[in-house]
């Protein structure tokens, strides 16, 4: 910073410094400028520092101290101005420097910029000894400072050694510790690895001692399931055995009775037909009745065939049924599926149990009709029209067997008609006596 002439109260305005002003010292300059910034009329302002009047005091040092400092230093009548603002402010200190002597204890730094502002005889002399005085202070400070920082790092390195030192002696006791632990574990395993082996081995014996018990099992229960089963058959035969052994005892007699009984019916009935064919007068016996001649016989189904009629004829069996005691049995399924056998099996065996129904109140005969019942799921629930016997056959037992039984059942010599297309049924029956008529002569009577 050059200093120009210019007026002063002393003759130290033609001295020049020659070194930039120490920056502890400009500090104190800005300041001082600041100071006195507030003291100044606009007008009297510098015209690049106005934009700034209205600043407060800190804001004004902080945005505008580059701008002060190079105004006062190129502007002299502004620095005359600041000075007796700083004269005004600072008696004492302005005087002592005017005078040549600065208070002894008053900071250098202070000193220095108030004599750049007033320009006293020998400022340069003060403020290059003050800015001396700042760097050797600074130097001290910052020489202090290392001496600080450097006992703090030597302190702290004595402590980091000393962490280290002690860290080390902790991991290296905890490195023995953790060997010693995994020697132990180590140990410890082998001897679970042992354990474990044997266990295995003593499961494999048990498992095969099980699979061994268990196959034994599973033969003896075989065993003894097909030996409970066996008995099951055997005391089934038996009770079965038992059974029919019991029925036999108890229906045999009555069965008998019934056979006879129905025989002496059927010979009674003949008996009296032939009664009121013949119209005979009841006569007291006269001799005429001694001489040997040939009486008039029963009608017997063959008698009937041998009639001049068509096998297919309705007649035929209206004939048959007329006889004394006349028994038709019908294969049901055998008729309904040669009548109408579109219609599902319900319905068959309704309409057919209807129409044989008015067939015995017509005829009076004693009606039977079987159907097949080895196919069914459960049994049929119907109830049986009036003046006919329904029958299924069993599981196991086909509908022409319960025929033919029902056929071997009837005392020789007792009408029994059979209707069936079935030859096999035909021929059965005709063999136990029985006279076979088609499934159609039938229909063709009940329609």
């Amino acid at each position: 910073m050059v200093e120009s002439a210019g007026g002063g109260p002393g003759d130290g305005a033609a001295e020049v410094l020659d070194r930039p002003l120490p920056d502890g010292v400009r500090r104190r300059v800005v300041q001082i400028v600041s100071d006195g910034f507030g003291g100044l009329t606009v007008g009297e302002l510098p015209a690049q520092l106005r934009q700034y009047a209205r600043f407060a005091p800190n804001r004004r040092t902080k945005f505008a101290g580059n701008a002060m400092a190079a105004a006062l230093e190129t502007d002299p009548l502004f620095r005359q101005r600041i000075a007796e603002k700083f004269r005004e402010a600072q008696p004492e200190l302005a005087g002592a420097l005017d005078s040549g002597s600065p208070p002894p204890a008053a900071d250098p730094l202070d000193v220095a910029a108030a004599a750049y502002v007033l320009r006293p005889t020998g400022w340069v002399k003060l403020v290059t000894a003050a800015g001396e005085e700042a760097q050797r202070a600074d130097a001290e400070r910052a020489d202090e400072e290392s001496r600080a920082e450097l006992e703090r790092l030597r302190e702290q390195l004595s402590q980091a050694r000393e962490q280290t030192r002690a860290e080390t002696e902790r991991l290296r006791a905890e490195l023995e510790a953790a060997k010693k632990e995994a020697d132990s574990l180590h140990r410890k395993l082998r001897s679970a690895l042992s354990d474990v082996k044997r266990g295995e081995a003593a499961l494999r014996k048990v498992q095969g001692e099980i699979e061994a018990v268990r196959a034994e099992g599973q033969a003896q229960v075989s065993a003894a399931e097909s030996e409970t089963r066996r008995l099951k058959a055997r005391l089934g035969e038996a009770e079965a055995a038992l059974e029919a052994a019991r029925r036999a005892a108890r229906e045999g007699r009555s069965v008998e009775d019934m056979r006879l009984r129905l025989l002496l019916d059927t010979v009674l009935d003949a008996a009296q037909g032939l009664r009121r064919e013949l119209a005979l007068p009841p006569v007291s016996v006269r001799p005429a009745e001694t001489v040997d001649a040939v009486e008039p016989g029963r009608m017997t189904p063959k008698d009937i065939a041998a009639r001049a009629l068509s096998e297919n004829d309705p007649a035929i069996l209206d004939q048959l049924l007329a006889l004394p005691q006349a028994h038709l049995v019908v294969d049901g399924y055998n008729v309904t599926k040669t009548g109408y056998p579109q219609m599902p099996l319900e319905k068959q065996r309704l309409r057919l149990l209807g129409q044989l129904s008015q067939l015995a109140a017509q005829t009076g005969a004693e009606v039977t009709c079987v159907f097949d019942g080895a196919e069914l799921a459960a049994p049929v629930l119907l109830a049986p029209p009036r003046g006919v016997r329904v029958l299924f056959s069993k599981a196991g037992v086909t509908a022409d067997e319960l025929i033919r039984q029902l056929v071997r059942a009837e005392p020789p010599g007792r009408p029994v008609i059979v209707a069936s297309t079935d030859r096999e049924v035909a021929d059965g029956v005709a063999r136990a006596g029985a006279r076979p008529v088609a499934s159609a002569v039938l229909l063709k009577r009940l329609t």
